[in-house]
């Protein structure tokens, strides 16, 4: 089947699809991006990623080309002309084309914003397998720009990242810096130590996540407490559980950690109660 796509401001076949040579994202990653899950039919945590977007265009001093109620319009009829049961929905943003290559931003009076959405199909996404077995993952250093809190269509570093740990027969890795985890290629890193979640406090250093503010506002229901603070690989290798988050893959165990098994190298119950209680949630408030 082939797809209908966004493009500033017509919906057209994937295969009819065309943005500028000249368009910033492409020239200099001047853009930003979300990624919503579509479960039965409806968003997740929409508001939420389109908050997030619009702190990411603000940190850029960039502007949206619609509105809020305009953006969810978009998103809605995307899922309907392609049918999307369970997928997702990515949306990028970016300074645009003023017909040239220059380091300077254009004006933003006379350059539109580009603007572009697709659909990915993923039947079952709330049933992984990976939520059955873990995730393996290794650390590697983190040598990413500063801004990690926008979310920028600057990825390469976390592509590479994850073709380190396809290299290393691994699922994915948890970058370091300074010592302390920040964050995986794709993802929010967390462990787990008793009845305590640990996970880095929010700053410049890792991107907000969406589905780590919901996880953490859960985490009373698990009867979890929370501590925000950094911990280092070596921590992380003695806790009882660790696990991920992101809008794609929820909450997700982590069972390995650079060889060494966490527990019995199975995810743990925690984890696992996590998950259950984040879709469950997240499906009541779906839209």
């Amino acid at each position: 089947m082939t797809r209908t796509v966004y493009v500033n401001g017509d919906y057209v076949s994937e295969h009819d699809a065309k943005i500028s040579i000249f368009d910033r994202a492409f020239l200099m990653a001047d853009g930003v991006y979300e990624v919503t899950s579509v479960l039965g039919g409806k968003l997740i945590d929409f508001d939420g990623h389109a908050k997030r977007l619009e702190r990411s265009l603000s940190e850029l001093d960039m502007r949206s080309p619609v509105s809020r109620d305009a953006l969810l319009d978009i998103h809605r009829e995307l899922v309907r002309v392609n049918a999307i049961t369970d997928g997702l929905i990515y949306l990028q943003i970016t300074r645009g084309s003023n017909g040239d290559r220059d380091f300077v931003f254009p004006d933003p009076e006379t350059t539109e914003p580009g603007i572009v959405l697709f659909t990915q199909n993923k039947p079952g996404l709330a049933n992984s397998p990976a939520a059955r077995t873990g995730l393996k993952i290794i650390s590697i250093e983190d040598q990413r720009w500063g801004r990690r809190d926008i979310k920028t269509v600057q990825l390469l570093y976390p592509s590479m990242g994850k073709m380190m740990a396809q290299k290393a027969g691994v699922d994915d890795a948890w970058m370091v810096e300074d010592g302390a985890v920040t964050e995986g290629t794709s993802n929010n890193a967390y462990i787990i130590k008793g009845n305590t979640i640990i996970t880095r406090a929010l700053s410049n250093d890792i991107l907000h996540g969406i589905t780590r503010a919901a996880v953490l506002r859960f985490a009373n229901e698990a009867q979890m407490q929370v501590e925000e603070r950094n911990f280092t690989i070596d921590e992380a290798k003695d806790a009882d559980e660790a696990f991920i988050t992101s809008a794609s893959a929820f909450v997700m165990p982590v069972v390995e950690i650079d060889g060494v098994p966490l527990g019995d190298g199975t995810p743990g119950a925690r984890s696992r109660r996590l998950r259950e209680i984040y879709l469950d949630e997240s499906l009541k408030a779906a839209i």
